[in-house]
């Protein structure tokens, strides 16, 4: 893989396009969501907010190394939804990827360009057990991956890694290929059908966002009430303080995390009142 050209990153969602699409506007981050399988979404970063030299060179100030962004970014995307996301990253050096679910912490696995492995064996099988990937057969396979083997580069790597959760329904749409560059994946993906472009437009959207989703998954009656209530106000709880120690630290993606709690509280207090004051009305 060159060192410029090739930089790219995908964000793969267990989850729906409905589901994923309020959580992903609060990246504040130009992206394209696809659905991507049974079950499954994919992200395309429309931009490379990365620096494009895998060995730090010409590096700018601010900037970071794609799989520190696509790591701040699997994380904030999964510490407030009930799903689990998987960070596929590339650039001229190495290829890896990350596995984000909830406060837990991330699990990866890196390849050197040529294919070596760089990472832990204990890593893939917390990835299997964390996915449900069966403990014998898929484990198997992703250990494989961990094994030196001559013959596969790091785009042969992602492709095995891609192959194992095929069998959790994952179907990455046609053309989008792990190892193309940045810009590929996003024409590749901007040209299907089915495609749609996530932008931030303020929080306000994005509170009504988060309220469309939950009227639009069926269960408003069962984020009203006391218990409803508490979580939502833990939620601000812990999202304050995390964002503002993620923005002091310099780390976007904890700061995206705790805006995402933030979020995630605020909408559930205002359904809750919402809800009610009509229920309210409604009565005789």
């Amino acid at each position: 893989m060159n060192a410029t050209s090739s930089v790219g990153a995908l964000l793969l969602c267990r989850a729906e396009p409905d589901s994923v699409r309020p959580v992903a506007h609060l990246l504040r981050e130009r992206m394209l969501l696809a659905p991507a399988g049974d079950g499954w979404s994919v992200l395309v970063p429309e931009g490379t907010p990365w620096r494009e030299n895998g060995d730090g060179g010409d590096q700018e100030a601010g900037e970071q190394a794609v799989d520190s962004v696509l790591g701040g970014w699997a994380a904030a995307l999964a510490v407030g939804a009930p799903w689990p996301v998987v960070a596929l990253w590339w650039d001229g050096d190495r290829a890896g990827c990350t596995l984000a679910s909830g406060f837990r912490r991330p699990v990866g696995y890196v390849w050197l360009a040529d294919g070596t492995p760089a990472g832990e064996d204990e890593a893939m099988r917390t990835f299997a057990a964390r996915l449900g990937l069966d403990p014998v057969h898929d484990v198997q396979e992703l250990e494989v991956l961990t094994r030196p083997d001559p013959g596969a580069d790091a785009r042969t790597r992602l492709r095995g890694l891609l192959a194992v959760l095929t069998r959790l329904g994952l179907e990455l749409p046609p053309g989008l290929e792990p190892g193309d560059p940045a810009g590929r994946l996003h024409a590749t993906a901007g040209s299907r059908a089915g495609t749609e472009r996530i932008a931030w437009a303020g929080w306000r959207d994005a509170v009504r966002l988060e309220l469309d989703a939950v009227e639009s998954s069926g269960l408003g009656p069962w984020v009203r009430g006391p218990r409803a209530r508490a979580l939502a106000v833990a939620q601000l709880a812990a999202g304050l303080p995390l964002a503002a120690w993620g923005m002091g630290r310099r780390s976007g993606g904890w700061a995206f995390a705790g805006a995402l709690l933030i979020v995630h509280g605020a909408a559930g207090l205002a359904y809750d009142r919402i809800r009610g004051d009509a229920g309210k009305r409604g009565r005789p």
